[in-house]
C-alpha cells in the first residue's frame, strides 16, 4: 500500500511512502486486539478501593437480643452486615488489576489495529516538522490544512519533540506519541492516524527486529 506524503500546508508532495504489508496489511486478529485493549484498561485502574468488613467498623460487640424466642432471625452485634451501618460482606479490597500478555500477542494486536486503519484509509503521512517554540495556534493550523481539526487524531512522531507535544497538549481531540510508545488502544481510539514521514520508517525498523 502506497501513500502520498503531504506537507504541513495540506498539499501533496511528490514523495510516496510504501507501507509494509507485514504491518499494515495483515488479516486482523480481533481476539488479540481484545486482550491487548483489556490489559491496557486494566493497567489504568488504581485498585485502591476498600470497604470495611464487620471486624473493621466501629460499634459495640454486645449481642442485640437473645438467641431464641423472638420470632425473628438470630442476630449478633450491631456490626452485623445485615444491619444499616454494619460491615460489608465480600466488599472490594485493594488489589492489582494488571495481568501479563506475551510480547508476540501484543505485537500482533498492534499490527492488527494498524491494518484496520489502513483498510479504512484513515492513515495520513505528513513530512517531518518541528516548532521553535510551543505554539498551539500553529498546530491547529496544520490540522485545519489537513482537514483533521474536527477528528480525533493520533500524531505519531519518530522521536520525542517537546515543542510539538506542548503545542498539542491543550487540544482535546489530539494525542501525540512517539512511535515506540504506540499502543493498540490509542490506535483504535483515534479516528485518524497522522504519521510523520520519519516515523513510518522507524516503525518498520522496530517491527523488523522481531
Amino acid at each position: 500500500m502506497e501513500l502520498t506524503v503531504y506537507n504541513i500546508s495540506g498539499n501533496k508532495t511528490e514523495r510516496i511512502v510504501a507501507l509494509n504489508e507485514e504491518i499494515f496489511g495483515l488479516e486482523p486478529n480481533d481476539h488479540a486486539i481484545y486482550l491487548d485493549v483489556k490489559q491496557y484498561l486494566a493497567n489504568q485502574r488504581q485498585g485502591t478501593h476498600c470497604s470495611k468488613g464487620r471486624s473493621e467498623v466501629s460499634g459495640s460487640t454486645r449481642k442485640l437480643k437473645r438467641q431464641k424466642g423472638t420470632g425473628g432471625a438470630r442476630a449478633g452485634d450491631i456490626k452485623n452486615p445485615l444491619f444499616v451501618g454494619g460491615g460489608r460482606m465480600f466488599g472490594p479490597k485493594p488489589r492489582d488489576y494488571r495481568f501479563k500478555l506475551n510480547k508476540k500477542l501484543k505485537r500482533l494486536a498492534r499490527k492488527s489495529a494498524l491494518s484496520y486503519k489502513a483498510r479504512e484509509n484513515n492513515i495520513l503521512v505528513v513530512e517531518d516538522f518541528t516548532f521553535d517554540t510551543p505554539k498551539t495556534k500553529m498546530f491547529v493550523g496544520i490540522l485545519k490544512n489537513l482537514n483533521l481539526q474536527d477528528k480525533k487524531t493520533l500524531v505519531v512522531l519518530c522521536e520525542s519533540n517537546k515543542n510539538v507535544y506542548l503545542s498539542s497538549r491543550n487540544l482535546q481531540r489530539v494525542k501525540v506519541v512517539n512511535v515506540s510508545d504506540l499502543n493498540t488502544y490509542d490506535i483504535l481510539n483515534a479516528n485518524n492516524l497522522m504519521f510523520l514521514e520519519g516515523s513510518v520508517k522507524e516503525l518498520e525498523q522496530i517491527y523488523s527486529a522481531f
